[in-house]
């Protein structure tokens, strides 16, 4: 497509990264195979040599992969981008391809639970320091980075309380430290967010989320600059093995086809079902980025095309929260979000239950809230199912 004028996403989603085999097939194969084949003991040498192209070995070529990576990477703006077996993985794939022994990172400490784990307890074991900060002080990063930083690492909106950080002024602030800022997109997708085109360097996302949409496969996402999306972190799951399957790739770029009319769906579901909520006397809290009291409005209005399908209401206590968790008919129980099918979740007890009471307390995750991944069900369905939980 080098040779169209730029393309919006809705077509980018649907279009980049095919390339046809000889039998010219509309949909993308699926290439189920470990390895592939040479011509000879010289073509061999020479595409492990990197002297000739070629696909290797499905631990790290793949054609499928291959599409997915160059499709995804289109959506973000990105250079290059390289897929892994799931979110975490690309999380940690980023973090071990990048730091090393001595070296610092700095994360927000409103993120993904395990995440929150692998940077303040594994890290630690290789000799990488670790400071945790809240996610929208910028006077925080900025004492933070008055130390050698190489990797600032942030979740933006945040998993679940949906905090948002100034992509552009944080990434100003750690750029002029030195450090590199990977954002975690897997809340708001390309289609409603490109932290590269607000500066960021990488961005790392769960597949398993909205991009398959569908609850059916495990996958991650590392996407950027080329020299290192393609240097150190190819090199890293090059050796060793954190890679997304064939399959999963296949049924990942059928997801991409679908993302921005499902992303769409899926805010305006998000925004009835909070502006319901919202009229609610019962509740202590109701975020959401379409509400007139969201404390992140104008970020979110400067760096998100729309709101996004999450929401969390904070019921007051760990007793009404589980009644309204078990009271519900339509929601699925279940950790998981993004998918078509909406989901109910208590973040205290699942998501972040590893975490300590201090931390989850730090990170605004108190024993009352909620968190609902909207799906495509009818909103009206959904307002009545919560009604019912909420009575009882």
């Amino acid at each position: 497509m080098a040779d169209l004028p730029p393309l919006h996403p809705a077509t980018v989603a649907v279009r980049a990264g095919r390339q046809p085999t000889r039998f010219r097939e509309h949909s993308e194969p699926c290439f189920l195979t470990s390895s592939f084949t040479f011509d000879s003991a010289a073509q061999q040498a020479a595409i492990f040599a990197g002297d000739e192209e070629g696909f290797l070995y499905s631990r790290f070529t793949n054609p499928t992969v291959g599409c997915f990576e160059e499709r995804y990477a289109a959506l973000e703006g990105a250079e290059a981008a390289v897929a892994t077996a799931s979110g975490m993985a690309a999380i940690a794939t980023t973090c071990l391809a990048l730091l090393s022994a001595g070296d610092r990172v700095v994360c927000a400490r409103e993120v993904f639970g395990s995440t929150h784990l692998f940077v303040e307890q594994w890290l630690s074991r290789w000799g990488i320091e670790a400071e945790l900060v809240p996610l929208a002080d910028l006077d925080a990063w900025e004492r933070a980075l008055a130390r050698p930083t190489k990797l600032c690492l942030v979740e933006t909106p945040s998993n679940p309380t949906l905090a948002m950080v100034d992509l552009a002024a944080l990434s100003e602030v750690a750029h002029g430290a030195g450090a590199l800022v990977a954002v975690d997109n897997a809340f708001a997708t390309p289609i409603l967010q490109r932290p590269i085109a607000h500066g960021a360097d990488l961005v790392i996302t769960s597949a398993t989320k909205y991009i398959d949409g569908q609850g059916r496969v495990l996958g991650g996402v590392i996407a950027g600059n080329e020299a290192v999306v393609k240097g150190e972190i190819f090199s890293f799951v090059r050796t060793t093995g954190p890679c997304l399957s064939a399959f999963n790739a296949w049924l990942l770029l059928k997801g991409l086809e679908t993302l921005p009319v499902r992303i769409k769906a899926h805010c305006d579901g998000a925004t009835k079902v909070a502006a319901w909520l919202a009229t609610r006397s019962d509740l202590a809290a109701v975020t959401h980025p379409s509400l007139p009291d969201y404390p992140y409005r104008e970020v979110a209005a400067r760096q998100m095309e729309g709101p996004g399908g999450l929401l969390t209401f904070d019921v007051g206590s760990l007793e009404r929260a589980v009644r309204v968790v078990n009271g519900v008919s339509l929601f699925s129980r279940t950790a998981n979000l993004g998918d078509t099918k909406s989901i109910i979740s208590h973040p205290a007890s699942t998501t972040h239950a590893r975490l300590t009471p201090e931390a989850r307390a730090a990170a605004g995750i108190g024993d009352g809230l909620i968190r609902l991944s909207i799906g495509l069900e009818d909103p009206r369905d959904l307002i009545a199912d919560l009604e019912r939980a909420l009575a009882e």
